[in-house]
């Protein structure tokens, strides 16, 4: 049995150790000694480009944003689902990531980063998408863990409401914004809404056959863009209740 060896190692923006190793065919990126990208659970990756990307069928040009590179299974699906006219922006914060894509990754996926359609910016997605006005049909987001950020305290700017404005800026009018978490977040789906979107949410699976389950939120201000299935919020409400109602609750008609 072949060991898991180490191939690379650098500091995150925050100090974190990411670890990369390689066992036979597959790869796994650690952070801290925690379990942070495993090329076997790619699955969840793909399905954040279909479902983000799935209402560009019909466009010539597309322009798509890419908050992560990771293991490049989001860049790949996106180019796989665009024309030759697409372009694909990748935003990426470390820059050891895009190197061991280069060097290592890019057999995975038959390396995305040499296609003449992607342009890579180094640097924060948050000031990414900030600098940004109407240029997007699509932004697709796998910063981290998710809302629950896990790598560094800085993402947590992208997943709050000044956050979800400035994507919202950055995309094109009826734009698409999908992004991937590895839990469920009611707090952010209702931000989302608060946000002005219509939001969609689609549990899929970490890999094809796996029990494990990923998220992905689609959000747009059409509701028609948004994919078929998935779960929609319910908009919060605060119930009034006056104090008379509190000391003498009336029955409902069922009786209950």
């Amino acid at each position: 049995m072949k060991p898991r060896l180490k191939i690379a190692e650098t500091r995150a923006p925050d100090g974190s150790e990411m670890v990369l190793y390689q066992h036979d065919r597959d790869f796994f990126m650690m952070l801290n000694g925690q379990d942070l990208m495993d090329s076997r659970q790619k699955e969840s990756e793909l399905a954040l480009a279909r479902l983000g990307c799935r209402h560009l069928s019909a466009f010539k040009a597309p322009k798509v944003l890419i908050g992560g590179l990771g293991m490049g299974y989001t860049l790949r699906q996106t180019l796989d689902m665009l024309g030759p006219d697409g372009r694909v922006v990748v935003g990426e914060l470390v820059d050891a990531v895009v190197e061991w894509n280069r060097a290592h990754l890019g057999v995975l996926n038959d390396h995305p980063l040499e296609d003449p359609r992607v342009d890579l910016e180094r640097g924060d997605i948050v000031d990414i998408i900030t600098r940004c006005s109407a240029r997007f049909d699509a932004i697709l987001i796998d910063i981290d863990n998710g809302p629950d950020a896990m790598t560094t305290a800085d993402n947590h700017r992208l997943y709050g409401s000044a956050g979800i404005q400035a994507c919202r800026r950055a995309l094109v009018k009826n734009g698409c914004l999908a992004v991937w978490s590895a839990d469920p977040s009611k707090k952010y789906e209702q931000l989302l809404v608060q946000g002005g979107f219509h939001v969609r949410r689609y549990r899929v699976p970490a890999n094809r056959g796996s029990s494990s389950s990923r998220f992905v939120w689609v959000a747009s201000e059409d509701k028609t863009r948004l994919p078929p299935g998935g779960g929609e919020p319910r908009r919060s409400e605060k119930k009034k209740v006056s104090i008379k109602r509190r000391r003498w609750p009336r029955k409902n008609r069922s009786g209950r």
